[in-house]
C-alpha cells in the first residue's frame, strides 16, 4: 500500500507543525498491513513521528523535513495509544552529568537506554519495529535546525534526528540529514541495520549504533562537528567506501568483528564542535563560533564503557585500505583510568593494513590492561608526522601482548623513541621498517608517567 502525507492533511511550505498529519498517514498504513508513506516536494515542520513495523517513509525529490524549534513538540511517543511504550521503557529522569548518575547507581542507564527517556526524543522514532526504512530521493533533507533545549544534554542539545530502540531490519538510504540538535542517527540494541548513500552534515554524531548487530555503513559522506561513526558493543559491522571528516573522532567505536575499509578520512573539519560554542551562540542556533575548534582529535578512538554488559569480548577490528590525513592522533585506546568512556577491556586485537596516514601529530596511543593484553598490528602502513611534531613517538603503549610492524614506513620523524612502552612483558617486533631509527633500537621504556588527554 502507498499513501501520501498530503492525503492526511499535511500542508507544505508553512510554519505550522505537521506531526499529526504525518503520524495519521503512518498509522493508517500500519493498520492496513504496512507499505509506503510518501512525502512530496516541499518543506514540512515536524516534532516526533513514530515509524511502525513494515513502514517505509519515502522522502520524494526535494522533500524537506524541518525540526520544530519547540522541544515540547517531540514527546508524542509518550501518548501513543496504538503501541504504548511498556512501563520499563518510560522514565522521568532528566539530564545530569554521568559522574553523579553513576555514583547514585543506575540512573545513567535509564537516561540513555529507555526509549521513553527525555534524552531519547527525536524527529523520527522507532521502538520494537521491524522492516522499517527511511528512504530519500535527490534533494531530500532532514534538517534538525540546531534546536536548542536548556533541559537537554549539556543544557543545550535538542532532539536526535532519527532514534530507534529494539528494532530489526532497518534501512536508511539516500537523504541528507543536517544540523540535528543531538545525534543524527541514534540506534540502540537493534539488528540488521543498513546505512547507505547518506550525507550527514554538521550537528553531532552522524551514525551512532550502540549494542547493535549486523550493521552496514556504505557509500556515506559524513562531515560533522562531533564523532562521525560512534558506539560500542556492536557485532558484525562493515564500514565501506565512506568519506569522513570530524571535529572530534572520525570513529569512536567498539565491538567484535568490525571491518573498516576503502574510506577517506580527513581533518580539519568544515564544521566546529558545538560543545565549545558560547551559551548565547547555542541559544541563537548559530552555525559558526569565533571560539570553537574544528581539529580532528583522533582517527580511531576505541569506545568501551561499563554502563551496558558486553555481549561478546571486543576484538577482530580490522582497518584497511584507508587514507587518513590531518588527525591529531591515529589511534586512541586509553584505559589508564582518566576517561569515563574508556572503562572495560581493550579489544583482543586491532589491525591497520594498507594505510596511508599523513599529517598526524601524536601517533597511536594504546594503553590497555593486564586482563586482556591486546595485540596491535600495523601492516603496509605509510605514516608521516605533522610539521612541528617530528619527535613524537609513533606508538605509546602499555599492557599489551604484542605489537607487530610489517612494512611500515615513517616519514618526517626526528625522535629517538619510535615506540615508548609503560609496562613489562609485551612483545614488540618489526620487519621491513623504514625509519631513521634502526631496527632493534626503536623501543624505549618510558621513565616519565603516562599522560594521555581524554577524548
Amino acid at each position: 500500500m502507498k499513501v501520501s502525507v498530503i492525503d492526511f492533511g499535511a500542508v507544505p511550505n508553512g510554519e505550522k507543525v505537521q506531526t499529526g498529519a504525518f503520524q495519521a498517514a503512518i498509522d493508517e498504513c500500519f493498520r492496513l498491513g504496512g507499505g509506503e508513506v510518501a512525502v512530496p516536494k516541499g518543506t514540512y515542520v515536524i516534532g516526533d513521528i513514530r515509524l511502525r513495523s513494515n513502514i517505509t517513509l519515502h522522502l520524494l525529490e526535494d522533500a524537506v523535513l524541518l525540526g520544530s524549534l519547540d522541544p515540547k513538540d517531540y514527546r508524542n511517543i509518550l501518548e501513543d495509544a496504538i503501541e504504548p511504550l511498556p512501563k520499563e521503557q518510560r522514565t522521568d529522569i532528566a539530564w545530569m552529568l554521568p559522574g553523579p548518575w553513576q555514583e547514585r547507581g543506575g540512573g545513567f542507564k535509564e537516561y540513555l537506554y529507555c526509549a521513553g527517556s527525555y534524552w531519547n526524543y527525536g524527529m523520527i522514532r522507532g521502538v520494537y519495529a521491524e522492516n522499517v526504512a527511511v528512504i530519500g530521493e535527490k534533494g531530500s533533507v532532514i534538517d534538525g535546525r540546531n534546536v536548542y533545549d536548556s533541559d537537554g544534554e549539556e543544557n543545550y542539545r535538542g532532539p536526535h534526528g532519527i532514534n530507534m530502540h529494539f528494532c530489526k531490519n532497518v534501512t536508511f538510504k539516500g537523504y541528507t540529514i543536517t544540523n540535528t540538535g543531538n545525534w543524527a542517527h541514534a540506534i540502540f540494541q537493534s539488528e540488521n541495520i543498513q546505512f547507505d548513500e547518506l550525507t550527514v552534515l554538521a550537528g553531532h554524531d552522524a551514525l551512532h549504533t550502540r549494542a547493535c548487530s549486523k550493521v552496514s555503513m556504505t557509500n556515506c559522506k559524513l562531515i560533522t562537528g562531533d564523532d562521525c561513526i560512534a558506539g560500542f558493543d556492536n557485532l558484525d559491522v562493515i564500514v565501506r567506501n565512506c568519506e569522513i571528516s570530524s571535529a572530534c573522532s572520525a570513529f569512536r567505536y567498539g565491538g567484535n568483528n568490525i571491518l573498516i575499509e576503502d574510506c577517506y578520512i580527513y581533518g580539519p573539519c568544515k564544521y566546529q564542535f558545538r560543545g565549545h560554542f558560547s551559551r548565547e551562540e547555542k541559544k541563537a542556533r548559530a552555525e559558526v563560533s569565533a571560539t570553537a575548534r574544528n581539529n580532528m582529535l583522533s582517527f580511531f578512538t576505541y569506545f568501551v564503557t561499563d554502563d551496558l554488559s558486553q555481549r561478546k569480548a571486543p576484538g577482530n577490528i580490522v582497518i584497511r585500505n584507508c587514507k587518513v590525513t590531518g588527525a591529531d592522533r591515529l589511534l586512541h585506546i586509553n584505559l589508564s583510568g582518566n576517561e569515563g568512556w574508556q572503562r572495560g577491556n581493550p579489544p583482543t586485537d586491532i589491525t591497520f593494513e594498507n594505510i596511508e596516514a599523513s599529517g598526524i601529530k601524536t601517533g597511536l596511543y594504546a594503553y590497555g590492561d593486564d586482563v586482556v593484553p591486546y595485540r596491535l598490528y600495523l601492516k603496509n602502513v605509510q605514516y608521516s608526522v605533522a610539521e612541528g611534531w617530528e619527535t613524537e613517538p609513533l606508538i605509546k603503549a602499555a599492557h599489551f601482548g604484542e605489537i607487530n610492524l610489517q612494512d611500515v614506513s615513517v616519514f618526517n620523524y626526528e625522535g629517538n623513541a619510535l615506540i615508548k612502552i609503560w609496562s613489562e612483558g609485551g612483545k614488540v617486533s618489526a620487519r621491513g621498517l623504514a625509519c631513521k631509527v634502526k631496527d632493534g633500537e626503536f623501543v624505549v621504556r618510558a621513565e616519565e608517567a603516562f599522560v594521555c588527554d581524554a577524548i
